[in-house]
């Protein structure tokens, strides 16, 4: 494999450097072409261009490849919970046993909505759309945490704004189902597990305590790491587009839900959702 491709315009032989990635992927870094030559590159829709170095996701759909760090999949799926594949995702490696402790506290610290965030809810109709609803809550809440608009922020501040969207993402989630519903909220209960919290609020009921079957909570928790990262798809594109600008996470997570709205992207799981309810 040459270090360089040759590219000739002008009468002139230009060099690029040819960049190998983890699963043996090759690109051409012309990162410099425009500087060097005038020239620039037109490739619609960006089939044919990265926009950064990641080491989070590699994802090959014709072979059936989704690796997460290094890990692939099946192993995950098999050996880990969300949140330990969130601590993953955010920081690299796997948690040991402590820093998943503190992890799990962190976000136990969180889950709560501010009271005023009801009003929300009150306000939206019944068959309003989630995602609409879902985007719009996020947004909302860089409201209630002013402190995320500062563009100088720690790392340590960073992560605490990371803690509180995966905190509170599941409460936003569940209230929004039951609000279709016309049923009462739920509350957290930080004596659950993430995902066991999440489905309590989401098909608990304050008449009763009901038990999460452990068969659905294991589905759940499959299913989540499954979608946790899909390599930059066009809802991770639009939040490093809009965050790019110095926007706020709550905002620029938000702007990614609506990406993810659309019916080409995940959208198209509420057709199959759809298409599964025609056939029951």
């Amino acid at each position: 494999m040459p270090d360089n491709a040759e590219i000739k315009l002008d009468g002139k032989t230009l060099e690029f450097p040819v960049i190998i990635g983890t699963e043996d992927e090759k690109a051409i870094d012309i990162s410099k072409l425009r500087d060097q030559t005038g020239y620039i590159t037109l490739d619609l829709g960006y089939k044919n261009t990265g926009a950064t170095k990641s080491a989070i996701t590699f994802l090959d759909g014709e072979q059936g490849i989704l690796k997460y760090r290094g890990y692939s999949i099946e192993e995950l799926a098999e050996k880990s919970t969300f949140l330990e594949v969130m601590y993953l995702l955010i920081y690299g490696d796997l948690p040991k046993k402590d820093q998943l402790t503190d992890f799990q506290n962190q976000i136990s610290r969180h889950t709560l909505i501010h009271e005023d965030m009801k009003k929300f809810f009150d306000g939206y109709p019944s068959k309003s759309h989630p995602m609409g609803q879902l985007a719009a809550l996020v947004c909302s809440l860089s409201a209630f945490y002013p402190e995320s608009l500062e563009t100088d922020q720690s790392q340590e501040e960073q992560n605490i704004t990371i803690i509180k969207l995966l905190a509170k993402m599941p409460t936003i989630v569940s209230w929004i189902y039951k609000k279709s519903l016309g049923h009462p909220l739920i509350y957290p209960k930080n004596k659950f597990d993430y995902v066991t919290n999440f489905l309590n609020m989401t098909f608990g009921q304050r008449t009763e305590e009901v038990a999460i079957d452990p068969v659905v909570v294991s589905a759940m928790n499959t299913l989540l790491i499954l979608h946790a990262d899909h390599e930059q798809n066009c809802s991770t594109s639009t939040v490093r587009m809009v965050g790019s600008s110095d926007c706020n996470l709550y905002a620029s997570i938000s702007a990614g839900i609506s990406a993810l709205w659309g019916p080409l992207h995940g959208g198209a799981n509420q057709a199959v959702i759809e298409m599964l309810e025609l056939i029951k």
